[in-house]
């Protein structure tokens, strides 16, 4: 039976619920955090920017004291491409892991910086797994990185980082993680998972605003990277050594972004730290789930690969079904899902974070009935080819 929680509340002036991977739905107090101007040469506001990194790297556990945090402003790919180009020295050659668009992203963007790299693409929605990775890495003498996605959005699969760990430092090399849409939901405790450096964003599990990412790395990681970077702008040394000099951000931060993204800290904290808040995803995602199924949608990935971040569904074979129009349909009760991204057969998702609970998946549920209803769907199972595809998860 679903858990009350009394501390979350329902979105403000009739706003819908964002079940997306971020941005999503933020508290009232998040957003009030947003009233009030800073400096951002001031005190108190160099103050705000020493907590968060404080509290950030608290996250990490045991072994916190070997790795520093640089906020860095823009979006979470801005974030991504300065970790990138600031770790992987110019001679040095990246493996990436991609089951989705967010590990193709990185190949792209390595690609522009100039990086030599090689790709392990396994399509929409199979991990990448130890044993592959091992022997690549053992072909390929000249890779010097492996770049991990911690959840692959794309399709909501949570990779294996801990089993890609092992192989990467294994065979002597260095790994780094994109945990954009997991880092504060699901432990990422440098004490049980080697990495050098790991990066994600305001907006995503902590449940603050976009304006801003960070990277978490290895201080003698942060240390070797000065010269590394293609870019003034992207340049986590110079960021980290500034910060550690002045307090301040090296440019104009997002002053209002960085006040919102305490208070939400701060909520974390409240709410149990990495345990409560995955542990309230997660019933999110388990609720919502066994709803959906009940209405006859089928999921893309089996049990064993589901995330708590976000889950995508197959869209229903019934020629009554149109997405444009269920997405509408959804909209105008209250929320807003996410199209797909497979390039197989057509699917949605949607997501189990932000300011919500099991109450609200179960009015998610409802509504999707509804819709389907109201669109005369009779069946929302979906078209024998998309089962198929999903069979080679077994595989």
């Amino acid at each position: 039976m679903p858990t009350p929680n009394a501390k979350l509340e329902p979105p403000r002036l009739g706003e819908p619920y964002l079940l997306t991977p971020g941005p999503l739905t933020t508290s009232y107090a998040v957003k009030e955090a947003m009233l009030r101007d800073w400096g951002s040469w001031d005190d108190d506001f160099r103050g705000m920017t020493l907590e968060i990194r404080t509290r950030l790297l608290d996250l990490l556990g045991d072994g916190k004291d070997d790795f520093d945090c640089v906020p860095m402003q823009g979006s979470g790919s801005f974030s991504v491409e300065a970790m990138l180009a600031s770790f992987i020295p110019r001679d040095g050659k990246a493996l990436v892991l991609a089951n989705g668009a967010y590990g193709m992203r990185s190949a792209q963007t390595l690609d522009y910086l100039g990086r030599a790299n090689v790709v392990l693409n396994k399509g929409d929605y199979l991990p990448p797994r130890g044993d592959e990775v091992a022997q690549i890495l053992a072909d390929d003498p000249a890779i010097t990185h492996v770049v991990a996605i911690h959840c692959e959005t794309s399709s909501g699969i949570l990779n294996p980082v801990e089993e890609i760990s092992e192989v990467v430092y294994a065979a002597g090399r260095k790994l780094l993680i994109d945990s954009m849409s997991a880092f504060g939901a699901i432990e990422l405790k440098c004490a049980d998972i080697r990495y050098e450096a790991m990066v994600s964003s305001a907006n995503k599990c902590i449940e603050g605003v976009p304006g801003f990412g960070f990277i978490i790395a290895r201080k003698a990681e942060l240390e070797a990277a000065k010269g590394n970077s293609h870019s003034l702008s992207l340049d986590v040394h110079a960021q980290w050594a500034h910060m550690n000099k002045t307090g301040q951000w090296r440019f104009t931060p997002p002053t209002h972004v960085v006040a919102a993204f305490l208070v939400a800290l701060r909520a974390h904290m409240d709410e149990g730290g990495v345990a409560g808040r995955g542990g309230r995803y997660t019933r999110n995602r388990d609720v919502m789930v066994a709803g959906m199924r009940e209405l006859g949608f089928e999921t893309l990935l089996k049990d064993r690969w589901l995330s708590p971040i976000i889950v995508t569904f197959f869209c229903p074979s019934d020629e009554h079904f149109v997405f444009d129009d269920f997405y509408e349909k959804m909209k105008n009760k209250g929320f807003i899902i996410y199209p797909g991204k497979l390039t197989v057969v057509d699917s949605f998702r949607v997501g189990c974070i932000g300011q919500m609970d099991e109450h609200v998946m179960l009015q998610v549920v409802a509504a999707a009935k509804e819709t389907l209803e109201e669109m005369g769907v009779a069946n929302a199972a979906p078209p024998a080819i998309a089962l198929e595809e999903r069979a080679k998860l077994a595989a």
